[in-house]
């Protein structure tokens, strides 16, 4: 491959952004409730309009907030010599890095990035003398791929730190496999703006940011969960819509009369009727309301009413466009609607097998990209652990199980099938990698007391060993 030159490679990322940017700051309006209006009459009135920013019944950030909030990198087990892990332990370079770079926290940014763009990135640099590791937006950030479907490493990548204001000029960073760029321009369509000046090799010995892809097909294209659902997203909005239409000007029985004349304005003086200009009687108003009746000397005067419009219809419409929104997004219906009445442990395990293969597909190819980025801080750091490809992310569990009932089967796995109590420390629910190496290390303690308690009791005579050695003399 011929290796472009460091503005050709700038001015190739800035049109990525350019092009991409109207469809990832779609999905981003939606993820933030700034959706589409419903259809409406064009001589819609203000009334009409406030009625269509009522409807606007924002789910996308639940389907990115399920999936997202089940992500969390409990450990790190690298691979030994042998390939077989080895247990991740306080002390591990890896983890180190991990700890340092606060990721425990800034972690759910990145995979909420990714579900809702389709991808994220994050950056592995030496700052102040520090290896750390940040996200990166996927609204600021491209990376080109020599095979975008299947490579992991990019040749180059691209983050905007300012975009341009005025006459202020934008500015980004650009890495490729060697070297750190400052880049300047007018627009991301402007190529001849652009210009690139080296600050410094990076250290790495290839492109320090890495990729995080919910979806990646053959081509290279990265889809995350909300632009899929902004279709099913606006139905969901016109139904609610009609309703609230239909709620608020037909949702109440009205009282109809025919063959009654309104009263009229009369002279206070003469008692007589008083006209306008076109020669027409001038009605008085008629303060009527629940409260008051009406009635009539003539019996000519029909008295009626129109009835309401049902809207059990308008619901039921609402309840269906959820409920294919959920089964489309692969997350349960009770999620979306809060109807877990009379649903078994079996039903509700069943309805959240579609999604629990989801995140389990997430933790795949997320779990990939974090062991890039260990690999990239090892050398940047200078441990030995650049080549380590037989590494492995520990996930959280975070499925809701009652210690009762995992003590339970544990406990069963121990006594049937003779699996060592050590080696089931990590299915107790919720325990975390500290707690582990703590266990570890009391166990180690205890079993050494074991020991030394074990060969004093053989080397000391005991009172019932004294007691028989007298009876036999």
């Amino acid at each position: 491959m011929i290796q472009p030159s460091s503005t050709s490679l700038a001015q190739q990322l800035l049109s990525i952004l350019n092009r991409d940017g109207d469809r990832l700051h779609r999905i981003d309006d939606y993820l933030h409730g700034r959706h589409d209006d419903p259809y409406m009459p064009p001589q819609a009135d203000d009334e009409y309009r406030l009625l269509a920013r009522r409807s606007v019944s924002n789910w996308m950030p639940l389907l990115v907030n399920t999936p997202g909030q089940a992500l969390y990198v409990d450990g790190y087990r690298a691979g030994d010599e042998t390939g077989q892990g080895s247990a991740t332990n306080l002390s591990s370079p890896q983890w180190e890095h991990w700890q340092r770079s606060r990721l425990d926290a800034r972690q759910s940014a990145i995979y909420k990035g990714a579900l809702t763009y389709g991808h994220s990135f994050t950056l592995t640099e030496r700052a102040k003398g520090t290896v750390l590791t940040k996200g990166l937006s996927a609204l600021r950030t491209a990376a080109l791929y020599e095979d975008p479907a299947n490579d992991d490493t990019p040749y180059a990548a691209l983050t905007v730190t300012a975009w341009p204001s005025g006459e202020t000029p934008g500015t980004a960073r650009m890495w490729d496999a060697a070297v750190e760029y400052k880049v300047t321009f007018k627009t991301p369509a402007d190529e001849q703006s652009v210009r690139v000046a080296p600050v410094g090799r990076h250290g790495a010995s290839e492109c320090p940011v890495t990729r995080f892809a919910a979806s990646v097909d053959l081509e290279g294209r990265t889809v995350g969960v909300v632009e899929p659902m902004i279709a099913l997203q606006n139905r969901i909005n016109q139904t609610i819509f009609d309703l609230l239409v239909a709620q608020t000007y037909a949702s109440v029985k009205v009282r109809t009369v025919s063959g009654m004349a309104p009263p009229v304005r009369r002279d206070p003086e003469t008692g007589e009727v008083v006209y306008d200009e076109q020669g027409n009687p001038i009605p008085l108003p008629i303060n009527h309301n629940a409260k008051r009746f009406l009635f009539a000397e003539d019996p000519d005067v029909k008295f009626g009413s129109l009835d309401e419009t049902p809207l059990g219809g308008f619901i039921d419409s609402i309840d269906m466009s959820i409920r294919h929104l959920s089964a489309v997004a692969q997350v349960p219906p009770h999620h979306l609607l809060g109807q877990i009445a009379n649903l078994s442990a079996e039903a509700l395990q069943a309805a959240e097998t579609s999604l629990s293969r989801m995140i389990q597909e997430f933790r795949t190819v997320f779990g990939e990209a974090w062991e890039r980025v260990f690999r990239v801080a090892a050398e940047l750091e200078g441990a030995g652990a650049v080549d380590d490809f037989k590494g492995e992310i520990i996930w959280r569990d975070m499925e809701q199980r009652s210690l009762a009932q995992a003590a339970d089967a544990l406990g069963k796995l121990k006594e049937q099938l003779g699996i060592p109590a050590k080696g089931l420390w990590k299915r107790v629910p919720n325990v975390t990698q500290t707690e582990l190496d703590e266990w570890d290390d009391l166990a180690d303690d205890e079993d050494s007391v074991r020991q030394l308690t074990t060969a004093l009791n053989r080397a000391t005579p005991g009172p019932e060993r004294e007691l028989g050695a007298e009876t036999a003399a």
